[in-house]
């Protein structure tokens, strides 16, 4: 089986679903989200498996996908922290 088609087996992008963001198969967990769980907190590919009951093959495939498409999904993930605090600076305190 080649990589192409272990990705896709795993990984789907669908509009509407996460704002059509790559996501583990049957999942609601974004490429990013499995990254950032992997790169910045330090999760192993084990404990992110265990922990969202995925198969360690779905998380090897996302992060798989998320170096193939490393410059796009940081993009994106920017963009989104920038809207996140733009909205935050716009909103009025809680009380």
């Amino acid at each position: 089986m080649s990589q192409q088609s272990v990705i896709t087996e795993h990984i789907e992008i669908t509009p509407g679903v996460l704002g059509g963001k790559p996501r583990i198969a049957g999942h609601r967990i974004s490429v990013a989200q499995i990254a950032e769980m992997y790169l910045k907190m330090g999760e192993s590919i084990e404990e992110i498996a265990r922990d969202y009951n995925l198969s360690p093959a779905s998380v090897h495939a996302a992060m798989t996908y998320y170096y193939d498409h490393r410059e796009e999904i940081d993009r994106r993930t920017s963009e989104a922290d920038a809207l996140i605090e733009e909205l935050k600076r716009k909103s009025p305190p809680s009380p």
